[in-house]
């Protein structure tokens, strides 16, 4: 089963470095850039650049480049016309050698808004507007796990989306022109337990992001798609890790139906971050984990009832989108 990524989010698996890609969307206030990966135990450099096209002499409209030479620092600066700005620089790390980091870069009005961990590190004033980024450019010595784009306007048309990778498997996404389109702007590391209303209900072929981080220890989590006036629930997704075992179910009339659990692999590990995907179709609920199908679920009440979404247990969120 093909994986089919919701309009306004564009998703790459496992990218290899360096990293040259046009931009699925048009940047605009309230677009963001998720980077998650683990940083090399032997770490000099790692660069992000925001550049105004494919070429390697692009002018830049916004560069973030950790350095570790005498003494870490961060480096910010734009590229116009050949000729670099002022340099902009914090002497501070922004991730350590050898750990896991989320970096997130959001586009506000006035600046770029950098988040690493899920607090800010920086902010840094548009000196080339920020409509006129085409590509995203990655490199330095770190292990991307994932590169996300979330849009916050109309898809961009002026170059293709490229192919994405799940896991060494190459796979052109197909523009999503049939799905509905995402309800609300990504939130990003909320905090757990989580709860958000789903308005209008969960129609037909609507999709629900998560991307979290399971910690060590863990024991249990759970997401629930509920339905607010009777408290039942459509769907219920646990993960035990004692066990290693998902189990699915559904809570209609004050009692649990009868359990399922097989799965082709188990997404959520202690010390690992997964990223699911959950659509509702006709007749039932499609699961994907990291870009790769891990389960279906037949509806056995109507989905459409559903309008509240739970999260809970041990899971730290790093976004959720509905």
């Amino acid at each position: 089963m093909v994986f089919m990524p919701a309009p306004g989010y564009h998703p790459c698996y496992n990218p290899t470095l360096p990293f040259c890609q046009p931009i699925p969307c048009a940047l605009n206030v309230g677009s963001s850039i998720y980077l998650q990966g683990i940083a090399c135990n032997d770490m000099t450099r790692f660069a992000v650049n925001f550049a105004l096209g494919p070429n390697p002499g692009a002018d830049i409209a916004f560069q973030l480049n950790h350095l570790f030479d005498n003494l870490a620092k961060v480096v910010f600066n734009s590229l116009l016309s050949g000729q670099w700005c002022e340099v902009q620089e914090e002497r501070r790390t922004l991730f350590k050698r050898g750990e896991h980091f989320e970096l997130l870069v959001m586009v506000m009005e006035e600046h770029y808004k950098v988040l690493v961990n899920g607090s800010l590190f920086y902010e840094y004033g548009h000196r080339i507007p920020f409509q006129q980024v085409t590509h995203l450019n990655v490199d330095g010595d770190v292990t991307l796990q994932s590169i996300n784009f979330f849009a916050s306007g109309p898809p961009y048309l002026g170059v293709p989306m490229p192919p994405m990778e799940f896991y060494g498997r190459e796979i052109e996404i197909l523009p999503p022109v049939n799905l509905p389109a995402m309800e609300a702007p990504p939130v990003f590391n909320p905090p757990v337990p989580f709860m958000r209303r789903l308005q209008g209900g969960l129609m037909t072929r609507r999709t629900i992001i998560i991307r979290g981080f399971i910690p060590c220890p863990a024991y249990s989590f759970q997401i629930n798609f509920c339905v607010g006036t009777t408290g039942d629930i459509a769907l219920h997704i646990k993960s035990r890790m004692n066990e290693c075992v998902v189990v699915r179910n559904t809570f209609q009339r004050g009692c649990w139906g009868p359990e399922e659990s097989c799965i082709p692999f188990n997404p959520f590990v202690p010390g690992q971050y997964f990223d699911l995907s959950i659509r509702a179709s006709t007749y039932k609920f499609k699961v994907f984990a990291n870009g790769q199908h891990i389960f279906d679920y037949s509806h056995r009440m109507l989905a459409t009832m559903v309008d509240i979404l739970e999260i809970c247990g041990d899971v730290v969120l790093s976004y959720v989108q509905i």
